[in-house]
């Protein structure tokens, strides 16, 4: 072959090295490797940003949910978080408003697989405590007052559904309907049986969530547990209706 002139031959320009990834980041993206998750695009950022709080929330608790944790997480700059949510509170109201559709979506298709009204009201309350035992992160922090802002629209139209349903729910098994008009002004009674039925519910969560329930449950007959002591604690408190079996 010919040789190739220096005139003729083709200079190739010498390849930039990429600079590296900053540590946190890199150990942001071996986590997300670790658990199957693809990285995020640019566009995503918001809700990847919520993805990671919620990892953070779950795996190291309220305390340590920071918007630097976050953004650790997220394999993002410490600056990220406070441009899309403006401060912590932002972050935790958002965080908060997906835990409320997620928990109300639950109620719902719980009481849907029912049609006794009665047990519509029961299967509310069962699908109540699964959701805090499967999210216990998410469901303390939905009842933090203190660290969320409950007048974020978002977070207040996920909260106000999710009272809603628990209301109906609580309605269809006094055979009344408590939405609407009349969820807007209720009698004393009704009124009562909400508070009564949902301080029932959420005591018996946070009981069980703070560990607080095994002096009883380690002294149930055995075979007996959480589910089962539910159950017979909704059917032996619950208002029944007449001719209700």
């Amino acid at each position: 072959m010919a040789r190739t002139s220096r005139e003729t031959r083709t200079i190739r320009p010498t390849a930039r090295r990429r600079p590296a990834k900053p540590v946190a980041e890199r150990a942001a993206s071996q986590r997300r490797r670790a658990a199957g998750e693809t990285p995020y695009h640019h566009g995503d950022l918001h809700d990847a940003l919520l993805a990671a709080a919620e990892r953070v929330l779950e795996r190291d608790g309220l305390p340590g949910l920071t918007l630097r944790a976050v953004a650790r997480e997220a394999g993002v700059s410490h600056a990220a978080p406070t441009h899309h949510f403006g401060d912590l509170t932002g972050l935790l109201s958002e965080l908060a408003a997906i835990g409320f559709r997620r928990f109300n979506e639950a109620m719902i298709a719980a009481r849907n697989s029912e049609t006794h009204p009665l047990r519509k009201g029961m299967a509310n309350a069962k699908a109540y405590v699964a959701y805090a035992q499967a999210s216990p992160g998410m469901f303390s922090l939905m009842f933090r007052n203190e660290r969320i802002d409950m007048t974020r629209p978002s977070l207040h139209e996920a909260a106000t559904a999710a009272f809603e349903g628990l209301a109906s729910a609580i309605g269809s098994g006094r055979n009344e309907k408590l939405e609407g008009e009349t969820l807007e002004a209720l009698s004393l009674d009704q009124a009562a049986a909400i508070a009564r039925a949902w301080s029932l519910v959420h005591g018996f969560t946070t009981l069980l969530l703070d560990g607080r329930l095994q002096d009883i449950l380690h002294r149930l007959p055995e075979g007996t547990g959480v589910d089962q002591l539910l159950d017979a604690m909704l059917r032996s408190t619950v208002p029944r209706p007449p001719g209700a079996s």
